[in-house]
């Protein structure tokens, strides 16, 4: 039996705005264990924007928790803060993950006016993982149409240091410096993670569903600019959304990691938070 917890907690806000977490909802009916999510708010909160936030862990593990400092910024900020879990490989197919980040988003749709937010004005990010699934369910309309949704409720899509938005470029990249270096290849990489299939590889990159006409949101991606891979990624990424004339930005993060620039985002002196509520103030407007 899952238990929906609540915990109150006091913002350090100027305000001391209250606060709240409820705590493994399920958002599919007697559905699986990590078929949940948690949903952060303000008690008082009206209205307010909604962050839908991907958690990563390269589709093998990570969960909802590893949020770091987010959720306390995000409603500092007034937004509500939402943080689903999904089933994982090897158990289920990269497809029934994608779904079910689509049904957690439909439930986000359906339930936040609950906790005071906005269900037209959601903004879906991710990390690492949850970043190409960020990314896929804001370019490949099929996953929340198939929710009797639309992409007209996403004002914002935000991927963080993701390397997978052209799947077979990221495949072609690691084999080939495998090849070079003479290192054996990965027993479960890119290649067999995304279904050891060119056809489900092309199908699992945003770079392939983006196309005018289809009310895909602006993107903001952030990367790390060090990191030769995810900086090819996210500038193949941006010229194919700026190719279409959709709205796109890039931001490139110094002197950070993988793994820094995530639990960094949120902090006050942070170059790419302030680069992300630079976007957000951009796109709320809309």
């Amino acid at each position: 039996m899952r238990l929906v917890s609540t915990l109150l907690v006091l913002a350090v806000a100027g305000d001391l705005r209250a606060q709240e977490v409820k705590r493994d909802i399920p958002y599919v009916p007697k559905g699986h264990e990590r078929q949940v999510l948690d949903v952060h708010y303000a008690k008082d909160g009206k209205n307010l924007p909604v962050v839908f936030w991907v958690h990563g862990g390269g589709w093998q593990a990570g969960d909802k928790k590893d949020v770091q400092i987010k959720p306390k910024m995000f409603a500092e900020k007034g937004f509500v803060f939402v943080a689903p879990n999904y089933r994982l490989l090897p158990a289920v197919d990269m497809a029934t993950i994608v779904r079910d980040v689509a049904k957690a988003l439909r439930w986000t749709h359906d339930h936040a006016a609950e906790f005071g937010g906005d269900p037209k004005r959601v903004l879906v990010m991710g990390h690492s993982a949850g970043a190409q699934l960020a990314a896929l369910i804001c370019t490949d309309d099929r996953y929340l149409k198939a929710e009797k949704l639309s992409l007209d409720i996403v004002k914002g899509c935000v991927p963080v240091d993701g390397d997978t938005y052209d799947v077979p470029a990221i495949i072609a990249t690691a084999e080939a410096r495998w090849k070079a270096h003479g290192f054996p290849p990965a027993k479960f990489g890119h290649r067999e993670k995304f279904g050891n299939d060119p056809a489900k590889h092309k199908d699992f990159s945003a770079v392939t569903h983006v196309a005018k006409d289809k009310h895909i949101p602006p993107f903001l991606l952030l990367y790390v600019s060090g990191h030769p891979d995810v900086s090819a990624q996210a500038v193949r990424f941006g010229n194919v959304l700026k190719e279409a004339g959709l709205p796109v930005t890039l931001f490139g993060a110094r002197e950070t990691t993988h793994g820094k620039i995530n639990a960094d985002l949120g902090l006050p002196d942070d170059p790419a938070t302030k680069a992300l509520f630079e976007f957000l103030d951009k796109a709320l407007k809309k």
